[in-house]
């Protein structure tokens, strides 16, 4: 066994304050990070919700008539589908419209999907002329489940339609103006006047390595390249656009929060740093007289800091073992019980979301841990200054 490890076992650290302050600040970075983690998931799954990652649409795309179909199955799908980034593709019909309950109104746009309708069991048989409404919708016209929903759709002629209301469901982007109204693509398809080979748009949803802005940014130019080499000679012209674009907003947001983020990663760091380094030169100053016998007896100053460094280290691995340990709890109960809330009018969710991304996490750990030991070399400079001679006639 080395010296140094053998001396340092045997020195008791009394900086308990500091290792609880360690504890804490471990504890709100990787709280931090997981709350940061689970924004930017939550907001991005809720614009992915609403038009994709990444859009297919003819350039002419008109809500109001429903004019600008593309074909269903065009050449260049296969060749999108197969793109690395490309989770899948979904065809989707658009239609804006008049919806009315009593005395109230309000514009919506209902967007034809394959497949179950958000909020609807999958088992579940739909009536005819399904919907599912948002929340916001909901409260504006004061309709919920199994209520019927007049709608008017403007046109050469105005179209008249009574939807039924299957479910209501959340979404993160339910203000007055983006009320999306979900139905059966087929539905949307007979009120456009359009056959079944007939839609508005693909949405495209991307795998998660590349959901970042720039790799969304990517993917949309690599599809739309893709799109304009594969393309037929009689199919509609398409262009791509994304969610970056569609939503700036909401990015510069997200990058916003990560900027904060990353200032209370280093102001943690720093808290749990100068707080070691007043727990060091205690046990420094507590242990003058060993270092002087040390050095009597021939070891080098950064024999000594070693030691005192091992008694640091070590308290500092126990202070982030219980800070992580306790943010990880507060974790799950958060993601299984929702307890903090928050206002979806400023936050665009209703309760704290936290999603534990374990590298981000790591890579948390070891840049605060180096960050903490490299400002306890500070403290331990302090051993150069101490003369031998005069400690051993002290004692």
């Amino acid at each position: 066994m080395k010296a140094e490890r053998f001396i340092a076992g045997k020195l008791k650290f009394r900086g308990r304050i500091a290792m609880f302050c360690i504890a804490v600040s471990f504890f709100v970075m990787i709280v931090a990070v997981a709350v940061s983690t689970g924004f930017r998931d939550a907001v991005r799954d809720g614009i992915s919700s609403v038009s994709g990652d990444v859009m297919i649409a003819p350039a002419d795309l008109g809500y109001m008539t429903g004019s600008s179909p593309i074909e269903r199955n065009p050449t260049y799908l296969p060749k999108v589908e197969a793109e690395k980034c490309v989770k899948s593709v979904i065809p989707v019909t658009y239609r804006a419209g008049i919806v009315k309950n009593g005395d109230r109104i309000q514009g919506v746009l209902f967007k034809g999907i394959p497949g179950d309708l958000p909020g609807q069991q999958p088992s579940d048989s739909l009536p005819s002329l399904a919907v599912s409404v948002p929340s916001g919708l909901s409260d504006i016209l004061g309709t919920g489940e199994g209520d019927e929903l007049l709608s008017y759709f403007v046109g050469e002629k105005v179209r008249v339609r009574k939807f039924r209301v299957v479910s209501v469901y959340e979404s993160m982007l339910d203000s007055d103006d983006m009320l999306v109204v979900y139905a059966r693509m087929s539905d949307i398809q007979r009120l456009n006047g359009w056959s079944q080979e007939q839609v508005s748009a693909f949405e495209i949803l991307l795998a998660d390595g590349c959901r970042t802005e720039d790799g969304i940014r990517e993917a949309t130019s690599d599809i739309g390249a893709l799109t304009a080499a594969y393309a037929g000679e009689d199919e509609a012209s398409v262009v791509c656009t994304s969610s970056v674009s569609d939503y700036p907003q909401l990015f510069d947001w997200l990058n916003l929060l990560d900027f904060n983020v990353f200032f209370i990663l280093v102001l943690m760091t720093l808290v749990a740093g100068f707080n070691m380094i007043s727990g060091l030169l205690i046990l420094l100053f507590e242990n003058i007289s060993l270092i002087g016998t040390l050095k009597a007896l021939g070891m080098t100053d950064r024999s000594i800091a070693e030691v005192f460094l091992r008694v640091s280290s070590s308290h500092v691995l126990k202070g982030m073992f219980i800070g992580n340990a306790l943010a990880f709890l507060f974790c799950i109960i958060q993601s299984s019980t929702g307890i903090l809330t928050l206002d979806p009018a400023n936050y665009f969710v209703s309760e704290v979301p936290v999603s534990i991304d374990y590298l981000k996490v790591l890579a948390a750990d070891i840049a605060a841990y180096a960050a903490i030991m490299l400002l306890l070399l500070l403290p331990s400079m302090f051993i150069a200054k101490i003369d031998p001679a005069k400690t051993v006639r002290m004692n």
